[in-house]
């Protein structure tokens, strides 16, 4: 075995047994991407990649969310690699969603923000979903409605009335993102959700919040009194 490559399992061992024997918590995000893509690289030093990436994007939650076209712009990414940190986010996803499926929604809003979070924060144009709940207020469905432009996305109360009398819900939350990064409500998202709130009621469904996401964090509405 050549030096490089004796280098190179050494210390993904090293890596691998530190990882294992302390909380996780403390290990710097460059090293945590090397743990990840070690199952995408069997061979070589992942480390010149892992803080490539860090570097090209900005964080470790913006690398996770980075789109393919963005990631095969940086140097070494292929297939493996993009679908590696895919399987990662989507893996997370979804334990974050079974979570808020196991127990009423708003008694696990800790959970449902780190899932919107995940599922939206980072998103590049704005995306508006709809949470639709049952009477126990369990998840029914998570439905993205609408997919719009950087800074705007059509919603139609009608189609959001609509698809819950359709699933039986009894209640919904309504979530957006804003790609700004600045959560605070523009006039015309407090105009259409009070237009959805008022139209749910017309058949006794409960509008619960409508929450803006962000990557760093959010908006909602119930908590200023806008619902």
């Amino acid at each position: 075995m050549d030096q490089s490559a004796a280098h190179y399992l050494g210390h993904r061992a090293r890596l691998r047994d530190r990882f294992l024997d302390e909380s996780g918590d403390s290990i710097p995000d460059y090293e945590l991407l090397e743990l990840i893509l070690f199952s995408a690289r069997p061979r070589g030093d992942v480390k010149p990649l892992a803080k490539r990436l860090l570097k090209t994007f900005g964080s470790f939650s913006k690398v996770m969310h980075a789109d393919e076209t963005s990631l095969r712009s940086v140097d070494e990414v292929g297939d493996a690699t993009i679908a590696t940190l895919k399987t990662v986010r989507i893996a997370a996803q979804r334990m974050l969603k079974a979570e808020i499926a196991d127990m009423p929604v708003i008694q696990s809003w800790s959970a449902l923000i780190d899932y919107c979070k995940l599922a939206m924060g980072n998103k590049k144009v704005e995306e508006f979903r709809v949470l639709f709940l049952n009477s126990r207020h369990a998840l029914i469905a998570d439905e993205v409605m609408h997919r719009g432009t950087i800074n705007h996305t059509p919603v139609y109360p009608r189609e959001v009335v609509k698809r819950a009398l359709e699933l039986s819900a009894a209640a919904v939350i309504l979530l957006h993102n804003h790609p700004s990064g600045d959560p605070t409500p523009s006039k015309a998202d407090i105009e259409v959700t009070q237009k959805i709130v008022e139209a749910a009621a017309t058949v006794n469904i409960t509008v619960h919040d409508h929450v803006i996401i962000t990557e760093a964090g959010h908006y909602s509405f119930k908590s200023f009194g806008l619902i």
